[in-house]
């Protein structure tokens, strides 16, 4: 079956009506029943507990905790490089940007522009820079965290529609990760401007980052903009900047200049918060 076909479906789904379903279940205190989805995900996805700060399914008072559970303290060291990965999960693309091209799969690709929302003076910044799209599957860790220190400077709230992020429908439905609902976040660093994009999907509950709190729901419907001082929001490399209430895609944008990914990155490898990602040529 083609890819095309594959997602046919996806397009037919009530998919706002079943993310809000997963929504409110994943926010349910519903105690030996929370205990009972969240050990049945557990097996389904083989999630290694062990690494988690706290290891008892028991311990979670709502899906959503489990979700987006803390590791233990060392879990994930931070390699000595200009930019390390911010996430668990797998490499779905990473490479140039094509003047204003980012490559999404084999016959498709999508504008800077539209990813960022629509501003095509920030997102001429990147014209000819670098991407990574990095994709975080059930199993993986759910928080987001700085791939080097950065300060916040604009945040965008995109609606947009919400269909899966995984492989197939990545290779199957075109301008993906430029269409799905987004949270796209600004940082100016000593490396320069970078902008990481936290990418809805189909039963993504919400998006959060740590300065704002939630910031879908509510979905309006409309995009929401907010912008901050310099030195409001400050941020370490390897600090938490967000998270996914249940998971998706983060897609990371760089302009033009010295940066080498690392050697060893390729599509489909999995990947692991605190490796390199990359350093300055």
């Amino acid at each position: 079956m083609s890819d095309r076909l594959a997602v046919l479906p996806q397009y037919l789904l009530p998919k706002q009506a079943l993310t809000s379903t997963a929504g409110r279940f994943a926010r349910a205190r519903a105690g030996r029943w929370t205990t009972a989805a969240i050990e049945r995900f557990i097996a389904r996805y083989q999630v290694n507990m062990a690494e988690a700060e706290h290891p008892d399914p028991a311990a979670y008072a709502t899906f959503n905790d489990f979700f987006t559970r803390a590791l233990k303290p060392g879990a994930r060291p931070l390699a000595d490089a200009d930019w390390i990965c911010p996430v668990d999960g797998a490499i779905s693309q990473f490479g140039r940007i094509e003047r204003d091209q980012v490559f999404q799969a084999k016959g498709h690709s999508y504008s800077t522009t539209a990813l960022v929302g629509g501003d095509a003076a920030r997102a001429a910044v990147f014209d000819d820079g670098y991407f990574a799209t990095l994709y975080l599957s059930p199993r993986d860790y759910h928080r987001i965290h700085m791939p080097c220190a950065g300060k916040l400077t604009h945040m965008v709230h995109a609606p947009g529609d919400l269909f899966s992020v995984n492989p197939t429908t990545a290779r199957g439905v075109p301008g993906l990760f430029a269409r799905n609902e987004r949270v796209v976040c600004f940082f100016e660093s000593d490396q320069g401007p970078f902008v990481m994009v936290l990418v809805g999907a189909t039963i993504v509950g919400s998006m959060a980052t740590v300065w704002h709190g939630l910031v879908n729901p509510p979905r309006t419907g409309q995009l929401r903009q907010w912008d901050y001082a310099p030195g409001q929001v400050n941020l370490q490399q390897g600090q938490e900047m967000g998270r996914f209430l249940l998971g998706s895609t983060v897609v990371m944008i760089f302009p033009k200049g010295p940066l080498r990914f690392n050697p060893a990155w390729a599509p489909a490898r999995p990947i692991r918060l605190g490796e390199a990602m990359a350093h300055r040529s």
